[in-house]
């Protein structure tokens, strides 16, 4: 078994081979699941149908072609899986004739038949060679199985005897010395892609005799005499620094290394035997800092020998201590702490002779924008840099733009010259998710090269680079689910949360300190309001996080500037006003960034909502039912903060009753309640109607649709009268109101965690509306009724609108309009008059009676002539009004 770094490469052919089946696979799994089996179900009629033109058996073939299909299909989904399934199902059939080869096979009893138990071998050499992860387990397999079959072939007639035991020994035999080869393994440093490369050696297998130092290790670039990290250093008891090995290949030393040439090895007496050069190295610097601390004598001197091109000094402990030093984020450092730590335990095991897959591996970043992506990404390259496992901590920033090209074949190349430009490093791809870019039902050709590119790349050099593709969560996930590579290849993600409002201002004292600026106490108290207010809004996220709050402080600066130079004109300023932020410089930079969230209403506290509810009139089980949702949704949000399980909640309403009672009001107190809680980004409430959403002709209603949601994303969608969108006096169905319907159900599904959407109407109207589609029910569950107003309520009605004109009735008046809405209610017609419209309108109406009277007194009006409502006002009004009830 050669060692890794001897074993040769894949010929082209097979790297041809290979990627031709994995794009193959890729295109497969891009079709639709409901697709594939309508294409299987067709291709197997197809089969059937010649078979019944040839006159070939039908049910025989029909079988055949159902079972090809099946192996075609997991081949597809797991290649090594069916590569084992295939070798054991072909030993098993070879089992037949083999236990044939046994004089009177047939006449023992049926458990010691010899073709049974060859067939039972191929169950402990499936189960061993699955758990060999030094080797690939179908090959293991091949041989554990040839070399029974040969051993049954060459003994069956000669030693008749022994049964089937030559065979299980031969097997088990193969199987143990697979087993002691791959325990004795080479170590973490020397692997390529994580298995053994099995390819012939010239000199003997290769590996590490227990006992012996190895006389081959590779002189990387920090590896030289000059580099106190490792290498053939004299510092470590090599050979001198004429001695070192050419230094023009980055990966490792010159080519009588690799051949394995025993000169300049490098293992100095302080060396371990058997132990990779990156451990050793990683182990020597631990050491000489520690003999610096102790203050005792040691070979490392003080002295950077080193030249201006040697790569920089990096423990591990400096970038984890970097890491610590960010601001929040404790979930990220976690995981990176995680991740550091499995390294050292892989490099461990090496030491130790164990089996180990060399530790390397590409990610996925996954938040929104300004949480950090780019920096733990150099804090990762750095870590990986430290082990050893890379030869530098560089890090490669790349978009879209820079992997694809203008034409086809111009991508690859592009891609191509971007990864060789961060061989050794780390490959960071900002918003990956660009590169699969489908607009119009059209695939992304151009994101698709770069995608199967870096896809090849990040195989083939999998032990000279990591790759990180970032971006935000949902389109991540769609992003690595479009290609079954991605998923099985990018298999570690690091999830990224948002800031925290006291986080947020953490970051912003340390920009303002970095400029030797500083924050007085007013300015503090009014950031700290102004986070908790992006907060409760869900806007950070779109704000852009810990780059929002950098460009916040650059301009509270400036406006601290042009606040100054202009108070310079009366009085010289001191030192202290050329660096203090205020508050009135805090809430400038803070309007001028967030000038395109003008349309935003001030997120209201969740009192202040409820106290709109309470200003309403009448409506106590409205008000009451409003208030259980409130404070379900409170208790939903402190369960989840306290990591207690929780139910999504409730997004979506039915109000049902007749116009005028309140329904769009209670609308706006409820985006109130949800953007106080911060699971809406504003209280705002768009409303809609069927001709809002219904377009000219289909297709148009789509889109018509989607852009009136995308107008109320962030707040609450009011559609009045929706049971209208089901027209049943259609001819063969209303399919413009079903095909916004359907617009309207998708859309309140995937946009449910920023979007409320309220369906209003009469009761009956709305019971026919929900019941007309399973969606709209299962969706909108929950129901608020609006009753009627009563005499004595639109009475209440008619003085509160008086009142905020700055109007007043007579008492006299009084007693006429509670006479008025006495006859209207008794008559049943309150609902046709409109409730409260019809307390405004008749108010309206009297002012406007009022008008002309006050008009015809000219110059001599007094105040009471313009204020007050008379009785004569409201006979007017009503008669006018009331012509609608006959």
């Amino acid at each position: 078994m050669a060692q890794f770094w001897r074993s040769r490469s894949r010929s082209a052919v097979g790297t041809a081979t290979r990627d031709l089946f994995e794009r193959l696979r890729m295109r497969y799994f891009q079709i639709q699941p409901g697709l594939r089996f309508l294409g299987g179900v067709l291709l197997l009629v197809l089969v059937v149908a010649l078979a019944v033109l040839w006159n070939a058996p039908v049910l025989s073939v029909a079988v055949f072609a159902l079972i090809l299909l099946i192996v075609v299909h997991l081949i597809l989904r797991s290649p090594s899986g069916m590569a084992v399934v295939s070798v054991l199902v072909g030993w098993m059939v070879l089992s037949v004739p083999l236990g044939h080869l046994f004089p009177g096979h047939e006449d023992g009893p049926p458990y010691l038949n010899p073709a049974l138990l060859l067939a039972l071998l191929a169950l402990p050499v499936a189960f061993v060679a699955l758990r060999l992860r030094g080797y690939a387990p179908w090959r293991t397999a091949i041989l554990a199985l040839g070399a029974a079959g040969l051993a049954t072939a060459a003994l069956a007639h000669v030693l008749p005897m022994l049964n089937v035991a030559p065979a299980w020994i031969a097997a088990l035999a193969v199987l143990g010395y697979r087993w002691d080869q791959a325990r004795r393994a080479v170590p973490a440093e020397a692997y390529d892609t994580g298995w053994v490369q099995e390819q012939s050696n010239q000199k003997g297998d290769g590996m590490t005799v227990p006992g012996k130092p190895r006389s081959d290790r590779r002189s990387d670039k920090r590896g030289g005499s000059s580099d106190k990290r490792g290498g053939a250093s004299d510092k470590r008891g090599g050979p001198s620094a004429s001695d070192k090995r050419g230094s023009s290949d980055k990966r490792g030393g010159s080519s009588d290394r690799r051949s394995g040439s025993g000169s300049g090895s490098g293992s100095g007496s302080g060396a371990d035997e058997g132990v990779p050069v990156s451990t050793q190295a990683a182990y020597d610097q631990r050491a000489a800092a520690q003999a610096r601390d102790a203050g005792g004598p040691g070979d490392f001197d003080d002295e950077e020998l080193g030249t201006a091109d040697e790569p920089p000094e990096i423990s591990v402990a400096d970038a984890l201590a970097e890491l610590t030093e960010m601001i929040g984020l404790e979930p990220v450092k976690r995981q990176v702490r995680s991740i550091a730590a499995s390294i050292e335990a892989a490099h461990l095991r090496a030491a130790a002779g164990v089996p180990t897959e060399k530790p390397m591996r590409h990610f996925v970043f996954v938040g929104p924008s300004g949480t950090g992506k780019t920096t733990v990404a150099r804090v990762l390259a750095k870590i990986f840099y430290a082990f050893g496992l890379l030869p530098s901590p560089a890090v490669v920033e790349a978009h879209r733009a820079d992997l694809v090209g203008e034409f086809l074949g111009a991508t690859a190349i592009k891609t191509n010259q971007l990864v060789d430009s961060a061989l050794g490093g780390v490959l960071f791809v900002d918003e990956a998710y660009g590169l699969v870019n489908a607009g119009e039902g059209q695939p992304d050709r151009f994101g698709n090269e770069a995608v199967q590119t870096l896809l090849k790349r990040a195989e083939d050099d999998r032990d000279n680079l990591v790759i990180i593709l970032a971006g935000y969560e949902a389109q991540m996930t769609e992003f690595l689910d479009s290609n079954p590579g991605l998923a099985s290849r990018f298999g570690t993600r690091v999830h990224f949360p948002s800031y925290s409002p006291a986080e947020l201002l953490r970051i912003a004292e340390y920009h303002t300190g970095l400029r030797d600026d500083r924050l007085d106490d007013d300015a503090r108290r009014l950031l700290t309001t102004r986070f908790e207010e992006v907060r409760r809004r869900g806007i950070v996220d779109e704000l852009g996080n810990g780059r929002f709050v950098r460009s916040l402080t650059e301009a509270a600066a400036r406006a601290r500037d042009v606040r100054v130079m202009e108070g310079a004109a009366h009085a010289k300023p001191t030192a202290d006003e050329l660096v203090t932020l205020r508050a009135e410089d805090v809430e400038s930079a803070f309007a001028e960034l967030t000038e395109r969230y003008r349309g935003y209403a001030e997120t209201p506290t969740i009192d202040e909502a409820l106290s709109g509810l309470d200003a309403m009139i009448g409506l106590s089980a409205v008000k009451r039912q409003v208030r259980e949702i409130a404070a379900q949704l409170q208790v939903a949000q402190m369960r989840a903060e306290q990591g207690l399980a929780t139910r999504p909640p409730t997004r979506h309403f039915v109000f049902t009753g007749p116009p005028g009672t309140g329904k769009t009001t209670v609308a706006r107190v409820l985006g109130g309640i949800f953007s106080a809680l911060g699971l809406l980004a504003r209280p705002a409430v768009v409303e809609a109607q069927r001709a809002d959403l219904v377009g000219e002709h289909l297709g148009a209603t789509a889109l018509k649709t989607n852009k009136v949601i995308d107008s109320a994303l962030g707040g609450v969608l009011f559609v009045d009268e929706a049971y209208a969108l089901t027209n049943p006096g259609y001819t063969g169905g209303d399919a413009f109101g079903a095909e916004a319907v359907q617009t309207l159900l998708k859309r309140a599904e995937d946009d449910r965690d920023r979007l409320v959407v309220v369906l209003a109407g009469y009761e009956g109207d709305m019971d026919r509306f929900l019941s007309s589609n399973p969606g709209l029910a299962s969706r909108f569950d929950a129901r608020v009724a609006f009753p009627s107003y009563g005499p004595d309520e639109l009475l209440q009605i008619a003085q509160l609108l008086a009142e905020q004109e700055g109007d007043r009735w007579e008492e006299s008046a009084l007693d006429d309009l509670a006479m008025a809405f006495q006859r209207v209610v008794g008559l049943g017609r309150i609902d046709e008059m409109g409730n409260g419209r019809f307390a405004r309108s008749l108010y309206e109406k009297a002012c406007a009676s009022r008008a002309m009277r006050a008009a015809q007194l000219g110059a001599a009006a007094t105040p009471a002539d313009l204020t007050v409502l008379t009785p004569d006002d409201v006979h007017a009004a009503f008669a006018e009004l009331s012509a609608r009830l006959h």
